[in-house]
């Protein structure tokens, strides 16, 4: 449940109707982080909220690799999607290939501090995870086939725009000749879709 990609696992998992599982560095009665209170009462709603330790204990720095253990155990595959040298990302994966279970990892820039561990797994062996597919491919299972959304007149303008070149926003506009409001509201409705994707300011087609 923290911050970054563990909170966002919840939330796509939560959003989806699925079904997730929080496990804390401290006592089942503290939030922790603070801020992802909220966050917390879904999982406990959609899913399950555990913790090794009794109520009352307060968080502290050496829980949280411990009960790494207990992630990894729970999980049939870790992927690690950005890691440090040193990195409570990689502690789990180092408990999963104790137990025997997949590990895969996003490749990043090789000269960002924030890659030099996933990129280090990768030296080692692990799986490389570029797409959702690759953990779906590891069990043999099928994606669930897209459902086509039908897009407004403008969406589907931007999107064939952006097939030809990923651009930013305002350039979008400037290409198009669309007024900004209501290329803002065609935007949102493509992201919906998963017919683009927003990297760093820049709009991108994914279909």
């Amino acid at each position: 449940m923290a911050r970054g990609i563990d909170g966002e696992a919840h939330r796509g998992a939560l959003d989806a109707g699925g079904i997730t599982v929080a496990v804390l560095g401290c006592g089942i009665d503290r939030d922790y982080p603070a801020a992802h209170g909220e966050l917390a009462r879904r999982i406990c709603e959609h899913g399950l909220v555990v913790s090794e330790y009794e109520p009352g204990v307060e968080p502290a720095p050496w829980r949280f690799p411990a009960r790494n253990r207990i992630i990894a155990g729970l999980c049939a595959a870790t992927v690690v999607v950005e890691a440090r040298e040193r990195s409570g990302a990689l502690i789990t994966a180092d408990f999963a290939l104790e137990e025997g279970r997949d590990v895969l990892a996003v490749p990043g820039e090789i000269t960002s501090s924030l890659s030099a561990g996933t990129n280090a797994l990768l030296r080692l062996g692990a799986a490389p995870a570029t797409r959702a597919e690759d953990v779906l491919e590891l069990y043999g299972l099928d994606p669930p086939a897209r459902v086509e959304r039908e897009l407004g007149t403008t969406a589907r303008a931007l999107l064939e725009r952006l097939q030809e070149s990923s651009l930013t926003a305002d350039e979008l506009v400037r290409v198009s000749e669309v007024e900004p409001g209501t290329a803002s509201a065609a935007l949102i409705e493509l992201e919906l879709a998963g017919c683009i994707a927003l990297e760093e300011g820049v709009y991108r087609a994914s279909v």
